[in-house]
């Protein structure tokens, strides 16, 4: 089996650092707490918010990145993955720099060291090989590069990436969301990895 998983807000949950970095940035009032998504519309929605927004995730993605954590399941999935010796890839868009970061830090080295000190990669246990992890400039390149790895699952938060024309039809495509539809017909939307787990391994 060949297994596609997609890092940011995948593996990865960013909530708690992105709500903190935004309160030590003065951007959200004292005392405010919500998700990520929270944040995005909350600073969206205020004069020069969509700059702050792309600071706030050029910090969180690069130098905060070790404040994020993984999402519960995550560890077992994998674990299962590798009873089953399934082939397991992280695919992921993610561009090099950050648009607004002006310490210039290397986004996708920050996301390899966050999977080397979580024990994702680099460990003789680990499921993943660091050279399965995969990160593309654009959309369109993250879903040419999981179709040229003729995966047979691949999870992703983002219902944009099974929408894409060249998604492959052979796929299938596990939509990790807890919002409701409508989805793609093709999406499997799973709100939880141990519902992921269930799906993929039957227990």
């Amino acid at each position: 089996m060949r297994i596609g998983i997609d890092f940011d807000n995948t593996i990865i949950c960013y909530d708690k650092v992105f709500a903190a970095a935004a309160r030590q940035r003065g951007l959200v009032p004292e005392g405010w707490d919500g998700l990520k998504t929270d944040v995005r519309d909350f600073l969206r929605s205020r004069a020069g918010g969509e700059l702050a927004w792309q600071g706030l995730q050029g910090f969180v993605y690069g130098k905060g990145i070790g404040g994020a954590e993984i999402n519960p399941g995550v560890r077992e999935f994998l674990a299962a993955c590798r009873k089953a010796a399934a082939s397991v890839h992280i695919v992921s868009h993610k561009t090099q720099f950050g648009h607004q970061d002006p310490d210039r830090v290397d986004l996708r080295e920050a996301a390899r060291g966050w999977l080397k000190s979580a024990g994702l990669i680099d460990t003789a246990d680990a499921a993943i090989s660091a050279g399965n992890v995969h990160f593309e400039d654009t959309l369109a390149a993250k879903v040419e590069r999981l179709a040229s790895l003729q995966l047979d699952i691949f999870i992703d938060d983002l219902v944009d990436v099974f929408e894409q024309p060249h998604f492959p039809k052979t796929t299938r495509s596990i939509l990790f969301t807890q919002s409701q539809p409508p989805y793609p017909a093709h999406c499997e939307p799973l709100a939880t990895w141990a519902d992921i787990h269930r799906g993929v391994f039957g227990a």
